[in-house]
């Protein structure tokens, strides 16, 4: 895909970029979404109004481990890991699969994805059929400078060697840290020739793009732009695609919010309320009360006629810009129904670094529709297509260039 011109020098290779939020993260979360809403990040000692008044702690629990102390065969996982799976089981006897706990590796990792930043050598790291973990270093990064190249196998971090069943979360956080003066990490690699290289790459600060976006050629009349999911920087780099497009001359917008699994929820009213000039996005019902999330006044893109593409790998965040720029009659939705999450999640990290995501919320389109298990029926369906062509993106083309020509 052809992004803008300075995008493309910037992020090269985005959409792989994007993988790091959309491919590495599939293998920890199996369900689908990766980056889900996120409401605040509350501290772990929240109090509890609706505690069971018979509860205190666990002493079934403690019974048990005792006589396992006393009685089992063979040694025992180590204790972080039997509190982990006691806490994996209080949660699953909730039925919601929305409510879980992620190791520690896996919450740094997600907490980088939420922000759209980190600290590195700015690779991606990819695991082959072999077993091997691959080195991809994004255009102009620490690690592009250090002459780390596509492909290059890596083979041991700081002289600890890279094991096939280690986990690409703990990988990619071993290439990460803390931007400070001669602060980085020594890396062994294989390059395609067989030679070995030993090399020390300086952490600098990494940015992952969460929106690409270029002229469409078919018709230079419109732009299009992709938001890959909804983190820290989407808001400010969307006003940046849209005022990029208009210094392009374009009249009209698609947006591609095909296989976005979601993100941050304030980022994504932020970001809707760049195509929406005030009103409502969404409804939000929590056990206690209900709260209304507004648009700015004044969006950068309100005036422009706006077409979005969906699919069933449409979830969260995505669905809830979708269905106030559908119910708002702000813009036609092109594609397949979407996946139906119409819950919101806290992140609350524990005090051994692990986090937790509680179902705290559900909400509701501006029309109060709720999507939970539900999704969103596009205002013009389309069937994929088998041979791979790009259907849904065809029809928007067409659907936009009929309104610019009865405009004009």
């Amino acid at each position: 895909m052809k992004a803008s011109v300075k995008l493309y020098k910037e992020y090269g290779r985005a959409v792989l970029i994007g993988a790091f939020v959309g491919l590495s993260f599939a293998a920890a979360f199996g369900a689908g979404f990766i980056v889900r809403d996120v409401v605040d990040m509350a501290p772990v000692f929240a109090t509890n109004s609706r505690i069971d008044a018979d509860a205190s702690g666990y002493p079934l629990v403690d019974e048990v481990q005792s006589l396992l102390d006393n009685h089992y065969l063979r040694e025992q996982p180590a204790y972080e890991e039997r509190q982990r799976a006691a806490v994996r089981g209080v949660l699953g006897a909730l039925g919601d699969s929305q409510t879980y706990l992620i190791p520690p590796v896996v919450a740094r990792s997600e907490a980088d994805a939420l922000a759209g930043t980190y600290g590195g050598i700015g690779v991606e790291v990819n695991r082959n059929v072999a077993g091997q973990y691959l080195l991809y270093p994004y255009p102009d990064s620490p690690a592009a400078q250090a002459g780390i190249s596509d492909g290059d196998i890596l083979l041991r971090v700081n002289g600890e060697p890279i094991q096939p069943e280690d986990q690409p979360d703990a990988i990619d956080q071993m290439l990460r840290g803390e931007v400070k003066e001669n602060n980085g990490v020594e890396i062994s690699i294989i390059r395609e020739d067989g030679t070995e290289v030993t090399v020390f790459v300086l952490f600098d600060v990494i940015n992952v793009p969460s929106v690409l976006w270029r002229v469409v050629q078919q018709d230079e009349r419109i732009g299009y732009i992709q938001v890959l999911n909804f983190t820290g920087r989407t808001p400010e780099e969307m006003k940046e695609a849209v005022a990029e497009l208009r210094e392009a001359r374009i009249q009209g917008l698609i947006v591609d919010l095909r296989d976005n699994r979601g993100g941050l929820l304030n980022e994504a009213v932020s970001t809707g309320s760049i195509f929406l000039d005030g009103g409502v996005v969404l409804y939000e019902r929590t056990r206690d009360n209900e709260r209304t999330f507004e648009a700015e006044s004044g969006g950068e893109a309100v005036d422009l006629p706006l077409v979005l593409l969906v699919n069933r790998d449409t979830a969260s965040a995505a669905e809830l810009m979708a269905g106030a720029i559908q119910d708002r009659g702000r813009g036609l939705l092109v594609g397949q129904q979407t996946y139906g999450k119409g819950t919101i999640q806290h992140i609350f990290q524990l005090s051994d670094e692990s986090a937790i995501h509680i179902t705290s919320a559900e909400w509701f389109t501006p029309g109060r529709h709720a999507l939970e298990g539900v999704g969103l029926q596009p205002d013009i369906e389309m069937i994929p297509d088998q041979t791979g062509r790009d259907v849904e993106f065809g029809e928007a083309v067409r659907v936009l260039s009929e309104q610019l020509l009865e405009t004009e």
